[in-house]
């Protein structure tokens, strides 16, 4: 069994290695506060043992609904926003043949979403192209009246059964909700829909092991078992019981503290595999909400590399130094690509003859490194052995211990988000929704 593997020994130039270890200390306080629940937001805390409770009864039931749909369906839409969507647009984009739709010769239904936004366009070009095409609905919602998923899936909803009729569309609709509350499971009660329940103690950017991620993710023909596995292994191994040393969830929080410590606020996850690109937007969520708070934490960005050393490259190598970087690698990619030799040789490039497109990209990789660790820019790296369900899934569940972990170091709630219910209600008022009357009134004396 093969583990991802995490450098920080390009940390230390920036803090002592002393100080390091002392939040290690603490961090095995914190670990153990998170699967003891005796932390701030162990209300919220289902997801520290999920990987390990998820039973066969349960993936075979998700299975078994996904394998009845793809023999019927060409698309699945699923419907959510922030934590109900993103983990599964990054599996599923990490995981899809980036061309597949204009191969057109994929056996697995294209997994697309909705309700992420609130686009006319985009839900009018969508409608078009599902007028062509046989598709379900997975629509993953607590309450079922949060805004932009909630537009999403009347309007969805309305067009399935205007296309197949009600009776069909019933069985067409998947709903992902509260066990028994909520507009959602009122809905799905009496219309029928297949369901699967959000776990009252697993917030939106925990819930990828949960049916959120789960049941659209086997839909679209995802391994779902390998993901379940690779974030198995990896419980076991960020468990307390663990010898800290070989803890990665650990190394990570205490490291990245560290640095945060010594003036370093904001985080870039590079990425050297354009088909991670929405990881990072998974993990920006997952770091965003939890840590940035109370005036506190570490803010998340993302860049893909090499594409983004053209265009973000001159501002992390000069601009200011309150950057630190955390570098995500494949070791090995899927296919085999060498570059070939030209006679002419008028790009210069037959030095490079019958090198792979992989080794040229790993020498990038480590030229961009030395660069930015020279131009004080401390780098931390996570090499994945292979792009596959298994380690997607180890490294999300590593991600998610060591946010936790680095959350109660910094002695905030990582589990909560007060700060989005800001927008919510001045959109509300604006809307003049029934129940913000006053609202409205207050901030339209502002305009």
């Amino acid at each position: 069994m093969e583990f991802i593997k995490l450098d920080i020994e390009k940390v230390f130039g920036f803090v002592d290695k002393s100080e390091v270890t002392g939040l290690k200390e603490k961090a095995v306080a914190a670990n153990k506060a998170l699967e003891n629940k005796t932390g701030k937001g162990n209300d919220f805390l289902g997801w520290v043992n999920l990987p390990s409770s998820i039973t066969e009864d349960e993936l075979t039931d998700i299975e078994t609904t996904a394998k009845k749909l793809q023999n019927e369906i060409d698309v699945v839409v699923v419907i959510g926003i922030g934590g109900s969507y993103l983990g599964a647009k990054a599996i599923a984009e990490a995981m899809t043949d980036t061309f597949a739709a204009l191969k057109g010769n994929s056996e697995k239904p294209a997994v697309l979403f909705a309700g992420q936004n609130i686009g006319e366009d985009y839900l009018t070009e969508l409608m078009q192209l599902l007028d062509q095409k046989r598709y379900s609905i997975v629509v993953i919602s607590k309450s079922g009246t949060t805004t932009e998923p909630a537009i999403a899936f009347r309007i969805l909803k309305n067009h399935l059964e205007n296309k197949v009729g009600a009776d069909k569309a019933k069985e067409l609709i998947v709903a992902v909700t509260d066990k028994s509350k909520g507009a959602l499971r009122t809905l799905a009660d009496q219309e029928g829909y297949k369901s699967y329940v959000i776990p009252d103690d697993v917030g939106g950017r925990y819930s990828v092991l949960t049916p959120v991620g789960l049941v659209p993710l086997a839909i679209g023909g995802f391994d779902i078992r390998a993901l379940v596995q690779g974030a198995q292994d990896m419980e076991a191994k960020c468990h307390s019981s663990a010898a800290t040393d070989e803890n990665p969830a650990i190394e990570y929080a205490a490291a990245r503290i560290a640095l945060y410590n010594a003036g370093k606020k904001i985080e870039i996850l590079a990425n050297f595999e354009n088909k991670l690109h929405y990881l990072a937007e998974w993990w920006k969520q997952l770091y965003g909400e939890s840590d940035g708070k109370e005036g506190l934490g570490i803010y998340p960005g993302s860049v893909d590399f090499t594409a983004d050393l053209h265009s973000m490259g001159q501002y992390i190598q000069e601009g200011e130094r309150t950057l630190m970087e955390t570098v995500l690698s494949i070791a090995k990619p899927n296919y085999s690509l060498t570059i070939p030799s030209d006679e002419a040789n008028l790009d210069s490039l037959n030095y490079l003859a019958g090198k792979h497109i992989d080794y040229v990209n790993k020498m990038a990789e480590l030229g961009t490194q030395i660069a930015h660790v020279d131009g004080n820019v401390p780098n931390i790296r996570i090499e994945l052995p292979a792009l596959s369900e298994y380690y997607l899934g180890q490294l999300m569940y590593f991600f998610e211990k060591a946010c936790g972990i680095g959350g109660y170091l910094m002695d905030i709630n990582p589990f909560n988000q007060p700060g989005v219910e800001a927008y919510k209600k001045n959109m509300f008022a604006l809307l003049e929704k029934p129940g913000f009357e006053e609202e409205t009134k207050m901030i339209k004396d502002r305009l």
